[in-house]
């Protein structure tokens, strides 16, 4: 069967990585199209994007910054257009977005229904432990699965799988929401280690501040599910 896949790219202010992580991955065949959605930033994110020499990108600019959850949303529309596998992909990995092949490749030979990218130990200590555990915590507690990586934001999802989202959940905690239910529903997760970086955060305020609100996001959408699922 001939796949069509669309990975889908918010960027927010990401001027500086977005044209290295787009150009690591139009040469992937398995990839047909790349949705940039650029989340009003006010850098030179749109420019830098449109730069690259590629027919399978094709740039979206949003008229002010919405949040991850609502460029998600916006670029799933358009994907669902033609895809019949989406990945989602952030704008900050530079050239190590070619690992993306990785986790496209299970879902292409029917191994699993939805892969998430494993990054490798963080380079730095930015205090993730505590977001990462109650994260693992959490979807074990509802399915019984143990994740590792369930606050990845690099994920492939088969569409029947993402079509079942009315709308991709906001804020910080939606990677740990949608995998609950993701096992709930009975679909295949499969994490693939990966070679991959991000702009990691580290150990000051801003890297507390972020780390806290993850915590907190997390905590919300775990609770919410509970009451969707019915668990105690």
């Amino acid at each position: 069967m001939e796949h069509y896949t669309s990975i889908i790219m918010p960027a927010f202010n990401e001027g500086s990585r977005i044209k290295a992580t787009l150009e690591g991955i139009v040469g992937i065949d398995e990839i047909n199209e790349i949705i940039v959605v650029d989340d009003g930033s006010s850098d030179n994110t749109e420019s830098e994007a449109k730069s690259v020499d590629s027919k399978k990108v094709k740039v979206f600019r949003l008229d002010k910054n919405r949040g991850k959850g609502y460029a998600l949303n916006f670029g799933l529309k358009e994907a669902l257009k033609n895809a019949d596998i989406v990945g989602f992909l952030d704008a900050d990995l530079g050239s190590c977005s070619s690992e993306v092949i990785k986790i496209i490749k299970p879902v292409f030979d029917d191994e699993a229904d939805v892969t998430i990218a494993q990054f490798p130990g963080a380079k730095k200590k930015g205090g993730l432990g505590l977001v990462k555990g109650l994260a693992k915590e959490s979807v074990y507690e509802m399915t019984g699965v143990e994740l590792n990586a369930s606050i990845s934001g690099q994920r492939i999802f088969k569409k029947e799988v993402i079509e079942r989202f009315d709308t991709i959940p906001y804020g910080y905690g939606v990677e740990v929401g949608m995998s609950i239910d993701i096992l709930k529903w009975g679909y295949r997760i499969k994490e693939v280690p990966v070679e991959m970086t991000h702009n990691e955060t580290g150990r000051d305020l801003k890297g507390f501040i972020h780390r806290g609100k993850q915590y907190y996001h997390i905590k919300k959408v775990v609770k919410q599910k509970k009451k969707e699922w019915g668990a105690k």
